[in-house]
């Protein structure tokens, strides 16, 4: 049995002839470890005894009130690590393992990927490198020095704009040169096949839980999940569990930078085109030549000029709603979930967190509606960004 490739018209395998065998091996890997009981309960016992799943469900009464929903938070930022990218990295870990391989790279733009990566393999005793953009090494330093307390080696990346789709492009170039002993735990459900697949399989467990969490809480499902969007990994792990449950309402959001009118550095479902990068077809901001458009966020996990093929089908069937968030609409809504709820989220799931102020504050379309938001990672990382709007 082989997975399906694509996600309607995107997704793919566009890449160069040498990695088709590696892609080949880690699909047919991927395979034999989901099927492996063994494989499940040693991932089930990290996640659980390591990572610290379940991650709890909060009702967040003092939004609720401030803003006119029933919010509930989806707290990955509980996660050991900090995010949810340890779902994701710890599966890949022991995926690699399983395969024989005996070194790990990985991208990073916030670096939560990075410090993932770092300390799963510090875990399981597999040496770890890093790819991480300049700009995103000054601006998200604090993981920085988590990665090399765990003892990885970070790649600063000076090329292009030196953000995530630069250090993508350096971690790829490192995995074509060293296939044989290296697996490349890419960071987002995006790239070319079988990774949106796998990424997607490892974050799933944030919506099985969710929706059973929500359940129990609430009584019935919620009307709208919200999460935010990069490259999509920790969207499409909440939103896996109500894609087929039409009812539930699915809501992207990705940055809009200083503002959506005037920004073009941002917002790739709404202002993207198709396109190929990273060897897949995905919504790409690119300009009439092909050349790829430098992005802006003020969250540096949601750097990034395409995004997950299948949420670029989600769009493109109406199956899920994308909206955005301005960077100052981000930090208005950190500080408020801080000073109401105690609860320091980061910038990047402060875009979810801000549109569902604004759609639900001036009676917008979640006024009222029972909302449940992925709570992706936690502010910590962020705070030297925002110490201007304090």
């Amino acid at each position: 049995m082989k997975l399906a490739t694509k996600f309607g018209h995107f997704g793919g395998v566009f890449v160069p002839e040498t990695l088709i065998p590696a892609l080949e091996e880690l699909e047919d890997s991927f395979l034999r470890f989901q099927d492996n009981i063994d494989c499940l309960e040693e991932l089930g016992h990290f996640l659980k005894h390591y990572a610290g799943r379940p991650t709890p469900l909060y009702y967040a009464s003092n939004l609720s009130r401030q803003w006119g929903a029933e919010i509930y938070l989806k707290r990955e930022d509980l996660l050991h690590g900090g995010a949810h990218k340890t779902n994701n990295a710890l599966g890949q870990a022991l995926l690699a393992r399983f395969m024989g391989k005996k070194r790990l790279i990985a991208e990073t733009g916030a670096g939560q990927h990075g410090v993932a990566t770092a300390m799963a393999g510090a875990v399981l005793g597999i040496p770890v490198e890093v790819y991480m953009g300049a700009v995103d090494i000054e601006r998200q330093h604090q993981n920085v020095l988590r990665m090399q307390l765990l003892g990885a080696r970070v790649h600063p990346v000076e090329t292009g704009g030196r953000t995530l789709k630069d250090a993508i492009n350096a971690a790829l170039r490192d995995w074509v040169s060293n296939l044989d002993s290296t697996h490349y735990v890419l960071g987002t459900a995006a790239g070319p096949h079988p990774f949106p697949t796998i990424v997607k399989y490892f974050q799933s467990i944030i919506g099985k839980e969710a929706k059973e969490q929500f359940k129990q809480m609430h009584g019935g499902l919620p009307e709208a999940v919200v999460a935010c969007v990069g490259g999509g990994s920790n969207a499409i792990g909440i939103f896996s569990a109500f894609i087929s449950t039409p009812q539930v309402v699915l809501i992207g959001v990705e940055p809009a930078g200083k503002g959506l009118e005037t920004n073009e550095h941002g917002a790739v479902l709404q202002k993207g085109v198709d396109g190929c990068l990273h060897g897949m077809i995905s919504k790409v901001l690119q300009d009439t030549d092909g050349q790829i458009k430098e992005t802006h966020s003020i969250a540096a996990g949601l750097d990034y000029p395409s995004v997950g093929p299948e949420h670029a089908h989600l769009g493109k069937t109406g199956r899920a709603i994308y909206g955005s968030a301005t960077d100052e609409e981000a930090v208005q809504a950190l500080i408020e979930v801080s000073r109401l709820e105690g609860i320091i989220p980061a910038l990047e799931s402060s875009h979810a967190l801000a549109y569902v102020r604004k759609q639900a504050m001036y009676n917008g379309s979640l006024s009222g509606k029972a909302v449940l938001v992925n709570v992706s990672g936690r502010g910590d990382k962020d705070l030297e960004r925002i110490a201007e709007y304090v």
